[in-house]
């Protein structure tokens, strides 16, 4: 049989690293909560901003329409087929105006009413304008510019996004001779040059827009023309 002072030292021991195995267990216990604290409260954050917000769902099934630039009040704020997700639109309740631009077609233009809490579903067609006409002389122009949803205009209009005209066997056809490229994207300053272009001439415009406020935009991306 063991001295008592003995069986003290051993139950004290004992005591302590079960008391350790505790505070270690509710350390890992705590650090495993936190993250599903963290998404309970974007959740709850998420959930009471979508009872004040109602949301604008593009419907899309042809490539022209999924490129299709996208105004909403008179402020540009993507193409269609990026609009989901986490880029997806929440708009504050009441009466906004939504026009769909595609260079060659008609403005597709909607009025509708939000509600907070519900979703608007909006189907967009986009049809070809006759008085377009293609030039069957060309020059072509490549982008290489960051960020690639960013709105392409050329002569002050709508042409479409950056990612149309970038990458292998991409690039935007115009007529020779001299024209106003200008790339916008809100929260960015304009990019704007001049360039003047010889028959089937291929050229490469290579930028990175630079971060700035909504108020250095410029008119083209915040008035739909």
């Amino acid at each position: 049989m063991l001295p008592v002072f003995e069986v003290k030292k051993e139950m004290s021991a004992t005591i302590r690293i079960w008391e350790l195995h505790v505070t270690k267990r509710n350390a890992v216990s705590k650090s495993a909560l936190a993250p599903v604290f963290c998404l309970l409260a974007l959740s709850i954050a998420s959930y009471a901003q979508n009872q004040v917000l109602g949301e604008v769902q593009f419907v899309s099934k042809t490539k022209v329409e999924k490129t299709s630039g996208v105004w909403i009040d008179e402020q540009y704020v993507g193409y269609v087929e990026e609009l989901k997700d986490d880029k997806k639109v929440l708009l504050l309740p009441g009466g906004h105006e939504i026009s769909v631009r595609q260079s060659g077609y008609v403005d597709f233009t909607e009025k509708v009413v939000v509600e907070p809490g519900k979703k608007v579903v909006l189907h967009v067609t986009m049809q070809r304008d006759s008085r377009s006409q293609f030039p069957t002389v060309t020059s072509q122009v490549k982008l290489h510019v960051i960020p690639d949803r960013a709105a392409v205009f050329v002569d002050d209009g709508f042409v479409g996004t950056v990612h149309e005209f970038s990458g292998v066997g991409r690039g935007m056809l115009v007529n020779p001779g001299k024209h106003r490229v200008k790339i916008a994207l809100a929260g960015y300053q304009v990019f704007e040059t001049e360039v003047n272009l010889l028959p089937k001439q291929k050229i490469t415009i290579k930028t990175n827009l630079v971060p700035g406020s909504i108020t250095q935009a410029g008119p083209s991306i915040k008035k739909d023309q």
